[in-house]
Parts: structure tokens; C-alpha cells; sequence
């Protein structure tokens, strides 16, 4: 990966196991939040049962990645469709916090949370791989890099989320600066949809997959866009 992409990856992970683990914490839980954080936290709820609802029903015998699982509450409830989930994030302090959450039952799924890298190979092969909110941070290049890694590892689909270049995106960007530096994210970058498909087909490393469904999910301060890249 380039220079680039370790640069961004190192911020990240600084951000979130760092700088605003508790903001996440509380985020991802059911407790009081201001109401931007409440239309952050029912974005990501959208957008969670979005990409569930990309994946089979019943997913007893399959193997999936959740690739930046954060706090894993996607990941819960892939496993309790029946499916075996691997959970990988960058912040050892989110993997924890996912420990503690882990439900006793889980029916026939199961869960292996690890702090690591999300595109490391040695995790296997999937039948599908869910990455959401996890390259929004990258550059397109970098982005269409990752998505080579992710679908390397997948037998079937790579579902994941990217910043839709809109004006309402760009106006929400500007006004985060005005926030103390502290309580910012880092940077996302916004991709126009025909780019990043133009990108994809033009890749050949990604020659035998195409966008297939999708959707956008907007709840005040959260715009994001849900892509399944899928095996042809």
C-alpha cells in the first residue's frame, strides 16, 4: 500500500483508540447523546441494517469479515443469522470495548474479535466481507487498493461504504472545522459514484467484479453511501 495509506491508517488508529474512544463508546451505546451525535448514532443504525440486508438471511455455515468492526454490532448480528464472523479492527481499545458487549448466546454463530489490520491475508478466505465506514477516510486510489486486498479474500461479495461527493457533505466538512481540533475525526474524502466505478472497472486487479446493488443513507450530520462489489 502507498505512503499515503499507512499515513492516513496511523491517524486513524490514533483517533480511535485514542483521541475519542469514549466518544465512541458512548456513540455506539444506547446512552444520551447531543442531538448531532443522534443523528450520527441513526445513520450508522440505517446504515448497519443496510449492509445486513446486502447479505443472505440465513447465513448458517458462512464465513464473514466484518472489516473495521469498531464496537461489533454488526458483527452480532451476522452471528446470530448463524454465521461464523471474523471481527477485525485497528483500535485494541474498540476490540474491547466489542469484548464486553459480546452477547452470552449467540445461537449458532460465533465471533473472533481481533486488534489488527483488516486487509492482513492470513485471516482467510470469506464468503463475504462487510466494511462499513472503514475507507472513507482514503484516497481513491488507496481506497480501490483496499477493495483489491478485501476481494481477494472473498468468495462472493465485499460490501462496503464510501462519502458520496455531495454539496450537503461538503457544507457539513466545512463546518467541522469550526469544531475544537481535538473532537474532529480524521479527514473523510468524498468520492463521486461515477469515479469510483470507473476506477473499479478500470482496475485489473478487480476484472472479475462489478457494482452491484446499493443505497445512500442520510441522517443529518451522517451521509453515507452502502456498495456491494460482487464476483461475476
Amino acid at each position: 500500500m502507498s505512503d499515503s495509506y499507512l499515513e492516513r491508517r496511523g491517524e486513524i488508529e490514533t483517533y480511535f483508540d485514542r483521541t475519542a474512544a469514549r466518544t465512541w463508546q458512548i456513540l455506539t451505546s444506547d446512552a444520551p447523546v447531543s442531538g448531532i451525535r443522534a443523528t450520527v448514532r441513526a445513520g450508522r443504525d440505517r446504515m448497519r441494517a443496510t449492509l445486513l440486508s446486502f447479505l443472505p438471511a440465513d447465513l448458517r455455515g458462512a464465513r464473514i469479515l466484518d472489516a473495521g468492526c469498531g464496537t461489533g454490532a454488526l458483527a452480532v448480528e451476522a452471528a446470530r443469522r448463524g454465521a461464523d464472523v471474523t471481527a477485525v479492527d485497528i483500535s485494541p481499545t474498540l476490540i474491547g470495548i466489542a469484548r464486553e458487549r459480546l452477547p452470552e448466546k449467540l445461537g449458532h454463530g460465533r465471533i473472533q474479535f481481533i486488534a489488527g489490520d483488516m486487509l492482513d491475508r492470513k485471516h482467510g478466505a470469506f464468503d463475504h466481507i462487510v466494511a462499513m465506514d472503514s475507507l472513507i477516510h482514503y484516497s481513491l486510489p488507496d481506497m480501490i487498493g483496499m477493495l483489491t486486498r478485501l476481494a481477494a479474500m472473498s468468495r462472493s461479495g465485499v460490501h462496503f461504504t464510501y462519502a458520496p461527493r455531495t454539496p450537503a457533505l461538503a457544507a457539513m466538512h466545512f463546518a467541522g472545522k469550526a469544531f475544537p481540533r481535538g473532537d474532529r475525526s480524521p479527514r473523510i474524502v468524498p468520492h463521486a459514484t461515477a469515479a469510483l466505478y470507473k476506477a473499479i472497472g478500470g482496475s485489473g486487479q478487480l476484472a472479475d467484479w462489478r457494482p452491484g446493488r446499493n443505497a445512500r443513507v442520510s441522517s443529518g450530520f451522517y451521509i453515507s453511501h452502502a456498495q456491494e462489489l460482487k464476483r461475476i
